[in-house]
């Protein structure tokens, strides 16, 4: 019978235990030196190496020839413990012997010394799946076990065991492994199998394997499997499930861009082929957690699940995004994960792709995070109804100061000139904190403006500055700026136009003050009593 690579290669020695030196080295010393505690706690995730350092343990402390703490693997109680023959060695899974009862058989059969091994050891799985009545049987033989009777616990899940239990047992934290450290590991099963494969398949195995030698193991296996001799990046893809990833980018682009159209467009089709929209906001939520470790981190390679080409993708993908809208989409994606569970799933899904593309419509703290960033960096398009009304051209050189408004045809019966405005205008007594804006946003710009004025005039906003001020609006996106910065105080949009005060009227002379002039004007002195 075929037997699968994980328990094919599962490590005989403590050197064979891939990334784990912290557990390692320190249960080498303290069985050299004879040092064997009563109990032992494994704790950490799946696949990382518990149970395979918990048999390594169990044969090495009944080991009739140990080398430097390891198990000789040659010995009647290696072989034994190896094919079966020797039963003083008992794993126990809690998930299915969680009862009282299987507890109190378990302490009642430990009172009996070995049958041929120095120590009966017992090691149970999941520790964290026993009943409360079943972990309260087991505490006094953990506190005070036979002479003859070592514990090992192992679990996923540490924070769910009683304080009670911890303080009996020897604790040892397994790490997850790294991406490198799993690749080279697959690797060199590949040689021994006369399999060839790439580099990069062994990294994207490992990254998809989570930090789990198991799961790394099973994925090459599958590959094995599909492939004629060679494993490719792109069979290892294929097989865990990792091919046409592609509509994660371009669903995050559409955000990006806040095309609200596209990114409702990709969610139907994907719809229509049956994707599962729960699943999809999942990957979504994970595809930006490597875009905010790519974006945070000098070198994210080895955390993101994603290698080669996907990486580099990603990577020119989060460096053309704010950190802020990044964070957004996270939060947004991990809160429509846990409304899915009450709320239609297509739904929320869209609904949380509007709130992205379109942050104005979102009120979250993220969101109003994000808005402030990008109105800081001239980025946010207030997207407002266009006034159907002539447009008044923001002057680009001093010698245009003059000229009057640029004129639509089709609005040129409507027209105004600078001076028709400025008839009209009011000042705006708010301009004083558009210019504190401003400095915020750039002091250049509020030095420039600082003493001006400006005056509203309908639909325009007309404003008396020196010509220094207005050759920096040449820029198209400082008009802008300014613009989403009137509108910010003002409440609305207004169009931008140079002021240029009214000429004042002279006052009509009567009769009389008019011959008194002309008298004057031709030398005759006038006493005036």
């Amino acid at each position: 019978m075929y037997k699968a690579l994980y328990r094919k290669y599962r490590p005989q020695y403590f050197a064979d235990v891939v990334g784990q030196p912290q557990v390692t080295v320190t249960l080498k010393n303290e069985l050299m030196a004879g040092r064997i505690s009563h109990a032992y706690l494994f704790t950490g995730s799946r696949g990382t190496g518990k149970t395979t350092c918990a048999k390594i343990l169990a044969k090495a402390v009944n080991c009739l020839d140990p080398q430097d703490g390891d198990p000789c693997g040659r010995c009647a109680i290696c072989r034994g413990l190896d094919d079966g023959s020797i039963l003083d060695v008992v794993e126990i899974d809690a998930a299915s012997n969680n009862g009282v009862d299987s507890i109190r058989a378990l302490i009642e059969e430990s009172n009996f010394t070995p049958a041929s091994a120095k120590y009966r050891v017992y090691i149970i799985d999941e520790v964290h799946m026993l009943s409360v009545a079943a972990f309260n049987a087991l505490l006094k033989t953990l506190e005070e076990p036979p002479p003859h009777v070592i514990f090992i616990l192992a679990t996923t899940e540490v924070h769910k065991l009683l304080p009670t239990i911890l303080s009996r047992c020897q604790r040892f934290d397994f790490r997850r492994i790294a991406p490198e450290d799993i690749a080279e590991r697959l690797e060199d099963v590949c040689a021994q199998e006369h399999v060839e494969i790439d580099h990069d398949a062994a990294m994207l195995i490992a990254a998809t394997a989570d930090g789990g030698m198991r799961d790394a193991l099973s994925i090459l296996d599958q590959c094995i499997g599909r492939s004629t001799g060679e494993i490719t990046y792109t069979l290892v893809a294929e097989t865990a499930g990792l091919a046409g990833r592609g509509h994660l980018a371009e669903l995050a682009a559409c955000i990006h861009r806040g095309d609200r159209s596209g990114a409702l467009e990709r969610i139907d089709a994907l719809y229509k082929a049956s994707k599962d929209m729960g699943r999809l906001c999942e990957e979504l939520s994970g595809f930006f957690r490597n875009l905010m470790l790519i974006k945070t981190m000098k070198d994210a390679s080895g955390v993101v699940n994603a290698v080669g080409e996907e990486l580099r993708q990603m990577t020119k993908m989060a460096l053309s995004m704010d950190l802020s809208t990044i964070l957004h989409s996270l939060d947004a994606f991990q809160l429509a994960l846990s409304r899915m569970k009450t709320t239609n799933k297509r739904t929320e899904l869209e609904m949380t792709f509007i709130r992205l593309c379109s942050p104005e419509l979102d009120t979250s703290p993220e969101a109003l995070l994000r808005r402030i960033e990008a109105l800081e960096r001239g980025g946010l398009r207030v997207k407002a109804a266009p006034v159907q009304e002539a447009e008044v051209s923001v002057p680009q050189t001093p010698e245009e100061l003059e000229v009057k408004p640029e004129v639509k045809p089709a609005a040129r019966s409507r027209s105004a000139s600078i001076e028709e405005l400025a008839k009209k205008a009011e000042p705006f007594d708010a301009w004083p904190e558009i210019i504190a804006m401003m400095k915020e946003y750039s002091s250049s710009v509020a030095t420039a403006f600082r003493g001006s004025n400006a005056y509203v005039s309908g639909d325009y906003m007309l404003i008396d500055a020196s010509t220094f001020a207005f050759s920096l609006l040449k820029q198209a996106s400082q008009r802008d700026k300014i613009r989403e910065m009137i509108q910010q105080v003002a409440g609305r949009p207004y169009k931008l136009g140079p002021y240029k005060a009214p000429p004042k009227e002279d006052k009509p002379q009567n009769a009389l003050d008019a011959f008194l002039q002309d008298m004057r004007n031709s030398g005759v002195e006038i006493e005036e009593k």
